[in-house]
């Protein structure tokens, strides 16, 4: 249920926290006083959209917030659970900023938007005082069967079934329409494949060719040029070796070659005879591991060239050519196992559709047997609310074709007075007619809903007097077995409930706010006799009102 609602800088509220209690609560105040300035915030707070005009004129943001007790909703606890936001409790937060900005969040954490709406499903559930328009459709009466017959998690099942088996069709009918292109389009790969399976083109082998390649171009170079520099080193007139050794023995030979300069000559002509002698056998070693291959460098220039030739036909660069290769092989497996494919998916499309009518014919009976207690249901409520001679029921008949939800197409029917014909809904001239047949069926949904919070916004509209107290026993009815709120302009309606809490609207110099108060029974008495009897209020409607107001308390109901 929830327990608090707290609202900052949100239209015309600078600051409000309230706390709300299980059973019955009424909502009145004067048109315009706010009221539905309450719903608004709370509508945020489930992830109604939002927009820089739900901000108070002259501030940056409005803050709002719904603390709800989810100790009997096992399926907000497990829809908490699943994304690790568990809590005792369940905040859902929501920030508008004066740009029209929005963030929300869920028990502290950041949310989307969303996940406000998903969740809002297991929390709460709002009749607003439209609703009778919306019972006005087709897709609406079919709903709230499926609602009432505790059958949605089916009926999704089933529209996730209907959406896989048309997807699979599809694709049966593009292959099958795509047949001639998909044969070109596998000749063209198959013959691209084999080309390149021809070519072998290792992953790396391309780096590997090019400096082969190099190498193999200026091999007599390279020969001619090593073996110059060998010789420079080890030749034995003017070699480099032979001349250092001279150095090195007359310098020995002088006196004092042991110590000050020419001791430091020694060491360092000593260092480049070592460096001279491991670089003539570098030259060595370079010149007997060099040959002259013209064979070989024809062929790695031939097989580079196929490489580019390729690679240009292809439009990619060389080193591209294996990923190609990997991507054009598996279009093609995938190309040669279609005609396999459309045998398989000609079974598969056939399989999903008798899964589908299967399911389908098991919800429909469900439907139809949702459907007559539900009629019977909205019949006793009509009763209740003085259309005893009133007759509803619920026609579920084939579609014309089947669709997501399956076979059926449910419709509402009403016979207002005796010897009149069952119409649906929309045939229905009288508004205060519609208002009654739209509450009771209102009623009855409410009364099967797994959500134990329920606001019902002006649902009363369009009834008055006898009647009047009846939707607002009704409601009390309601508010015995879980929390509701409800928006009423009606003392007969208010005077049932258990709570009270009261909208106005002041103006303090240039700025006009709300101001929502719980009542006492004294609040109660005036507020009611305000209803009554509009600004003045005389004994006699003061009295009025704190009778209804005891007798409504002492009602069982």
């Amino acid at each position: 249920m929830l327990v608090q609602l707290a609202i900052r800088d949100y239209a015309i509220v600078d600051s409000l926290d309230l706390e709300l209690q299980n059973g019955m609560t009424a909502i009145t105040g004067e048109t315009g006083a706010g009221k539905s300035i309450l719903l608004g915030a709370l509508g945020l707070c489930l992830g109604n959209r939002a927009d820089a005009g739900s901000v108070r004129h002259g501030c940056e943001r409005a803050d709002l917030s719904a603390r709800f007790d989810i100790t009997a909703l096992p399926g907000a606890r497990g829809w908490l659970a699943e994304r690790e936001l568990a809590e005792d409790d369940c905040l859902l937060r929501r920030v508008i900023t004066a740009s029209g900005r929005s963030k929300a969040w869920i028990n502290g954490q950041p949310a989307a938007i969303a996940d406000l709406k998903a969740l809002g499903e297991h929390l709460i559930d709002i009749h607003s005082q439209h609703a009778h328009q919306a019972l006005l459709r087709d897709e609406t009466h079919l709903r709230l069967i499926d609602e009432f017959a505790g059958h949605t998690a089916e009926v999704a099942s089933l529209a996730a079934l209907y959406r896989q088996w048309h997807e699979r069709r599809q694709r049966l009918k593009q292959l099958s329409e795509d047949g001639e292109e998909i044969q070109a389009r596998r000749q063209l790969v198959r013959y691209q494949v084999e080309e390149l399976d021809q070519l072998a083109l290792s992953e790396g082998e391309l780096d590997t060719l090019e400096r082969e390649q190099e190498s193999l171009a200026h091999a007599e170079e390279s020969l001619r040029e090593a073996q110059f520099a060998s010789d420079c080193c080890n030749s034995d007139e003017g070699g480099a070796m032979s001349l250092l050794h001279q150095a090195l023995s007359r310098i020995s030979s002088l006196p004092g070659s042991d110590r000050g300069p020419l001791a430091d000559a020694l060491s360092m002509l000593g260092d480049a005879k070592i460096q001279i002698e491991e670089a003539s056998h570098e030259l060595h070693r370079f010149i007997g591991a060099t040959e002259l291959d013209p064979e070989r460098l024809a062929w790695v220039e031939e097989r580079l060239s196929e490489v580019h030739r390729i690679a240009r036909k292809h439009q990619v660069l060389p080193e591209e050519l294996p990923e190609l290769h990997k991507r054009l092989h598996d279009e093609l497996a995938s190309l040669e196992g279609s005609d396999h494919d459309l045998d398989a998916l000609t079974e598969e499309v056939e399989s999903l559709r008798e899964q589908w009518r299967e399911q389908a014919r098991r919800v429909s009976e469900a439907r139809r047997q949702a459907a007559a207690r539900f009629g019977q249901e909205v019949q006793e409520q009509l009763a209740f609310l003085a259309m005893e001679k009133a007759s509803f029921d619920v026609d579920v008949s084939a579609r014309d074709k089947p669709g997501p939800e399956g076979l059926d197409h449910v419709r509402f029917l009403i016979s207002a007075n005796p010897g009149q014909p069952a119409r649906l809904l929309n045939k229905v001239a009288s508004g205060g007619e519609l208002s009654r047949i739209s509450l009771a069926i209102q009623v009855v949904a409410a009364r099967h809903s797994t959500t134990p919070t329920m606001v019902f916004d002006e649902v009363d509209v369009g009834v008055s007097g006898a009647t009047a107290e009846i939707v607002g026993q009704l409601l009390k009815r309601l508010g015995q077995h879980g929390q509701v709120m409800t928006v009423t302009h009606l003392p007969q309606v208010a005077a049932q409930a258990h709570q009270h809490l009261h909208i106005e609207k002041q103006a303090e110099e240039e700025t006009t706010l709300t101001q929502i108060a719980h009542l006492d029974s004294g609040g109660r008495v005036r507020e009611l006799a305000r209803m009554l009897g509009g600004i003045k209020l005389s004994d006699r409607t003061l009295a009025h009102a704190r009778e209804m107001l005891e007798a409504s308390q002492n009602n069982p109901h």
